[in-house]
This record gives structure tokens, sequence and C-alpha cells, in this order.
């Protein structure tokens, strides 16, 4: 996909949904003579590729197309499709993904499968795309996307708010939260990245103690990462208790539990801020290579501890190594299918290889090669094998021996040193 062209229209009361969506694509090496988009249990109303109606059904969350003329390999088309109804989750062995209707308003956190909760995609991780989207709802409620806010245009009793996301997006990344929030700055916009958050009002005392160190995690994963890889950042806090945070572009969505005013989520607001870098602009190829996301974003957790005065990188790891050593070694890092994709032993071993990979480089080559690996794919997506080459070209001795046990074997290697 190109570019995502959505205009919603949501009535939180009913919770109900209309869309219409302007897709642009490319074909890939053969004529399109039938394809399809995810989308969940919508109505369907008109259906157009290049502007002619094509055959199509929808079913199993499927939207299947057959154009009256095929794309041609190569040749650049465009899909419209308008959809209606009660927007829900996408069942899933994970639990319900995507849209979630709150008590007073909505919430999306669509990882890994939940998009189609919401509009019709090629929910992969690797198609990326730029999108445009416009947002009516009942002027009481505030919209907050990823990417830079456009216009805001009240008309009677509805606003529409439209946003505009430039970076390549994968499609569980477009993030959206609708409520009555309070909007609050961190830092100085003049002097770096600008940061927002939107919460509920009575959530402000605790959250300013809570949020207070962001701009210096900021600061501290610039200079270890390399710029942050979009125009801004913002925060949002949902008015109810979530499970865990959630990233998506430019965006992280949090709950009211992860507001308590004595910064017991600290760990967790450097772990979604290091998403920005590592999973939304240098994404996987798919699924497979989540530790890659996880991984990098728990060691950045560790790298904020070390650096602001809290536990070192070495407690942390050798934490994480206890408790890994406690549990079956059963979990395969480099593909370590649907049963473990977020299984806390990925995030503790991911961290643990990167740190076995940072006494393995040293300090200088070891965020050499972090702020190359983030510049190089900007807007891409990696694999594990992408990862171990580019690794190696810092390295001073081969590293086939530490992806191999750490990542390619089950078996828990010992404490990483050096």
């Amino acid at each position: 996909m190109h570019r995502y062209e959505i205009a919603l229209d949501y009535r939180p009361d009913p919770n109900r949904l209309s869309g219409t969506a302007r897709i642009t694509a490319t074909a890939g090496p053969a004529p399109l003579a039938e394809f399809q988009l995810n989308l969940n249990d919508f109505r369907i109303g008109r259906v157009r590729v290049d502007g002619r109606q094509p055959r199509w059904t929808h079913r199993g969350g499927r939207l299947r197309l057959h154009p009256v003329k095929a794309p041609r390999a190569g040749a650049a088309f465009t899909v419209e499709v308008q959809w209606s109804g009660n927007p829900k989750p996408v069942r899933s062995p994970w639990g319900g993904l995507g849209w979630e209707e709150l008590t007073d308003g909505a919430l999306v956190a669509s990882q890994p499968i939940g998009a189609p909760s919401w509009f019709p995609c090629n929910d992969r991780p690797a198609d990326k795309a730029s999108y445009l989207v416009s947002v009516t709802t009942p002027s009481a409620y505030s919209v907050v996307m990823g990417g830079r806010l456009l216009t805001r245009v009240a008309r009677s009793s509805t606003t529409t708010w439209v946003y505009e996301q430039s970076a390549p997006t994968s499609s569980y990344l477009v993030g959206l939260a609708i409520g009555r929030f309070r909007t609050v700055l961190l830092g100085d916009p003049t002097l770096g990245v600008p940061q927002s958050a939107h919460l509920p009002a009575h959530l402000f005392p605790k959250f300013t103690r809570d949020f207070a160190g962001q701009p210096r995690m900021m600061d501290l994963f610039e200079e270890l990462f390399g710029p942050y890889p979009f125009d801004e950042y913002t925060v949002v806090i949902a008015d109810e208790e979530l499970d865990v945070p959630v990233e998506a572009q430019g965006l992280s969505l949090f709950g009211t539990n992860h507001v308590d005013g004595a910064g017991g989520s600290e760990r967790l607001i450097a772990h979604e801020l290091a998403h920005q870098w590592f999973g939304n602009s240098v994404s996987i190829a798919d699924w497979r290579h989540i530790w890659l996301n996880e991984g990098l974003a728990k060691y950045a957790e560790w790298l904020w501890s070390e650096r602001s005065g809290g536990r070192t990188t070495t407690e942390l790891a050798g934490t994480a190594h206890r408790m890994l050593a406690s549990h079956p070694q059963d979990l395969l890092l480099a593909d370590p299918g649907r049963a473990h994709m977020f299984d806390d032993r990925l995030y503790e071993r991911g961290g643990l290889t990167v740190h076995a990979l940072h006494r393995a480089l040293g300090d200088g080559a070891f965020f050499r090669m972090l702020r190359g690996w983030a510049a190089r794919h900007r807007g891409g997506a990696v694999s594990t094998a992408a990862f171990a080459a580019h690794a190696a070209q810092y390295a001073d001795r081969p590293l086939d021996d530490l992806f191999g046990a750490w990542v390619h074997g089950t078996e828990l290697p010992p404490p990483p040193t050096g």
C-alpha cells in the first residue's frame, strides 16, 4: 500500500461507526486479478477499484475483490470502500484486539492484528503506508491520533479532526483515542521534539509527577539511538485501566492504572518511547521477528534506569537471567510462535540478547551499531538475519555463536560477561 485516506464518523453512545477509505497501492510482479483487504464484521456499502465496481465478497474478516480490469504488474491503482456498523475488537488468541468501546469514548490498540476492527487494510506489519484520517465526533469529545493535527473544525454539535501521518506506518500502529481529555505539553517544544499528553483532568497531579522524566528520556534516547524518527510524540491516558500500555506510531496509550503519582510505571514509559525507534520506525518483516521490537525496547528500559541513577544494566540483566532460569527452556526467540509472542520471557530474553551484544561489542561500537540500525532502516521493515548481519559489521570477532545461543537456541546461555 502507498496511502490510506480515511474519513470516519463515530457516535459514542450507540458505538456507531461509518467510514469511507480511499487506498492507493501498487500491484506486485503479476496482474491483480484478485486481491483482498482485512476488515472486521461491518456492513459494506460502495466498493470501487479504479472507479469501477468489482465483484466482491466479505466473509471471515476478508474483503475479497475481483476488479473489472486487473491492475497491471507494477501499476498504481486505487480502492474505495464504504462501511458502517458497531465496531468491536477482532477475536484472536491474545483476546480482543483493536477497537474498544470505553465507558465514555473509545480506544484503538491494535497490536498485532486489530487494525481491521475499524478500517479496511492489508494488515501486515511490513506493508507500510502514509495515512490521512479525519474523524467526526460529538464536540464534547477530543480525538487523538499519532501524527500531525492538520485541522479541527466544529460544526454545530460535532467536530471533525484531521490528522496526517506522513511517515511509513504499519496498519497495526495507527492508534486512536476518543475521550474527554485535558491536554498538557511536556518539556519545551522549542528546544526539542514536541511532546504532549491527553488525559482525564482528575489524573493531572499524579501525571505531572509520573511523566516528568519523559523529556529527559527523549534526550537520552536521541543521544543513544539517533534522532527521534517522527515529527512529535503524544501520550494518551485512557480513563480506564489497561492490562499493558500499547505503542502506536508517534503515540503511546496508557491506562489509569499506569498513573500512580509515585513513578510506578517509569520503565513502561521508557519502553513505549523506545518503540518509536525500534518497532515503529524500524518495523519487522513479520511477527516471527517480534523479539527485535521487544528486546530492544526492554534494553532501553535498562539503559534509562542506569543513566538516570537507578539499577545498572548488569544488575537488571542478572535479575532477568534468574527469572528465565526458573522457567521452562522452550522459547525460541527467532520464531516464538503465536503461543509465546507476548510471553514475558521473550521480553527478558530479548533484553538479555541485546545486553550480550553490548558486552561483545563494547560501548562505542554498540551504540554506533544501534544508531546505524535506526538510520539505515528508518521507515522500513527488517528481520533477525538482517540485524545479525548489521551487528557483525561493528564486531571485531564473529557473532555467530552469540546469536546461535541466544536467538536460535532454547537453552538459557550463561549470563553475559565482558
